[in-house]
């Protein structure tokens, strides 16, 4: 189980700050999840066993809600020394884009982890600095065309667990857990998804008088009594058109 020949070749460390590593023999059971601006922002999960981490890219998150399956895609081991990593990675690399620290700690298989690992279903405990309790790990089956496995991450009920209408951790919680250190998107992520730059959040000077924003007037009572008065066939198909777009993203 421990190889980390995929992760390798992966990556060209003459251009990554990632650090190259290697299978060590020492046993343990760390634990780190690492925030990751790449393709798109998701989550690391990683746990260490055999002297490598087993990886897991949840692509929401975790959820402390109990239920809420998070996707988990399984994903190349990656050296232990990849726990204490926090960086950019260059954008011409794998997984380009900002890496942050966002929990670590340790983990407690409740039962033999190379078994569940090969039965597809893993129940163990997290003792991180913001994730606690009981969870699961649960493979689903391979769809065509699918490289990588698909798992769900699912938190199970206990004391560490919260209700819906309870804060979501991750936007609690978004520092780093290593140096306190608040999240940052990369560079060329900030540009496509619109976030302002260092430059362009420096505030406008009190000096400088406000612009006019050209509002749109107000509709007409009329206006607004024909507009409520629509056919329900027309509301109908839009809806679900809407829907139907949503599910095919």
């Amino acid at each position: 189980m421990a190889n980390l020949r995929t992760y390798h070749a992966k990556r060209d460390f003459g251009k990554t700050a990632e650090p190259r590593g290697k299978a060590v023999r020492k046993k343990g059971f760390g634990y780190v999840i690492q925030k990751h601006d790449a393709t798109r922002l998701h989550y690391d999960l990683r746990l260490e066993l055999d002297g490598v981490m087993l990886s897991w890219a949840v692509t929401r998150g975790p959820s402390l809600i109990p239920g809420d399956k998070r996707l988990a895609i399984h994903v190349e081991d990656h050296p232990i020394q990849y726990n204490k990593f926090e960086g950019i990675i260059p954008d011409d690399q794998y997984g380009g884009g900002t890496v942050m620290i966002w929990d670590r700690g340790s983990w407690t298989p409740e039962h033999d982890p190379h078994k569940g690992m090969k039965k597809g279903h893993l129940d163990f405990e997290l003792h991180g600095d913001k994730l606690r309790g009981h969870w699961h790990l649960v493979r689903m089956h391979k769809r065509p065309g699918e490289r990588h496995e698909p798992w769900l991450l699912i938190k199970t009920t206990d004391e560490f667990a919260r209700k819906k209408s309870d804060p979501d951790i991750l936007e609690e919680m978004p520092d780093s857990a290593a140096t306190g250190r608040p999240w940052t998107r990369s560079p060329r992520k900030r540009k496509k998804s619109g976030t302002p730059t260092a430059v362009q959040t420096i505030s406008r000077r009190p000096s400088e008088p406000k612009q006019r924003q050209n509002l749109p007037k107000r509709r007409s009572a009329e206006a607004q009594k024909k507009s409520s008065q629509k056919s329900p066939a027309r509301v109908t198909a839009r809806s679900q058109t809407s829907s139907r777009r949503r599910l095919q993203r």
